[in-house]
Order: structure tokens, then sequence, then C-alpha cells
């Protein structure tokens, strides 16, 4: 196979979970192919690049073989090669208000504190 649907590659390589969805992302302009707008039906060829833009990340991919099947996740990682830069690091804010889980009840004064938490 030399040649296969823009769609239907990112699908088989496990970038979406479903053909629909990366079908959808191509309609709404979340997918490149060689620095131009693809289409569901843009054809990609081996070394073509395509960026995905998916979960609030973009992701650069260049295609190492083309495939129309789905694949299981260790050879969808050798299909593909991943040029996107690594995702940010996950901020961990310590929490805002903490309780001894043995102090009881909590006092209207720590209830207020807590509804303060959950309204934002």
């Amino acid at each position: 196979m030399e040649v296969t649907r823009v769609d239907r590659w990112l699908w088989a390589v496990r970038v979406f979970r479903t053909r629909s969805s990366a079908t959808e992302a191509c309609r709404a302009g979340h997918v490149d192919v060689n620095r131009g707008s693809a289409k569901p039906a843009a054809t990609v060829h081996v070394g073509d690049r395509v960026t995905v833009r998916v979960g609030g990340r973009q992701r650069e991919l260049e295609v190492a073989t083309v495939v129309d099947k789905r694949v299981g996740a260790a050879l969808a990682a050798t299909y593909m090669v991943d040029h996107s830069p690594p995702p940010p690091a996950a901020e961990l804010a310590p929490p805002a208000f903490a309780r001894d889980p043995a102090a009881g009840r909590p006092t209207k004064r720590d209830r207020r504190q807590l509804d303060r938490l959950r309204r934002r």
C-alpha cells in the first residue's frame, strides 16, 4: 500500500479513538498535511508530515508506514515518527484547604471554606 486517507491513517495509528472523530477533526481544520489544511479524504504517503491538534496539544507526526487497518499500540508507534515536543509537566497544586480526617464533623467555618473552594 502506498497511499491512504488521512482520517483513516490517524485512526489506524491510534491518534483518535474512532474514525468518525478523526474525520470530524479534519473537517474542523485541526489536521494539516505538509503544512496545508487537510480534508478527511486527503491522501498521505510515506514521509508526509501530519500536524494534529488533539486534546489541547499539537502533535507533529511523520508517516513512516502507510496503514489503513487499526493496529495495536506497539505497532502504531513504529508506523509513525513523533516530532512533537514533550507535553508540559502537570502543575501540582497543594490542596487549598486540608482537614485532618480524624477531626470529626466540620465546623461552620470549615463548611464555608469548603463551599468557597467548590464554587471556583
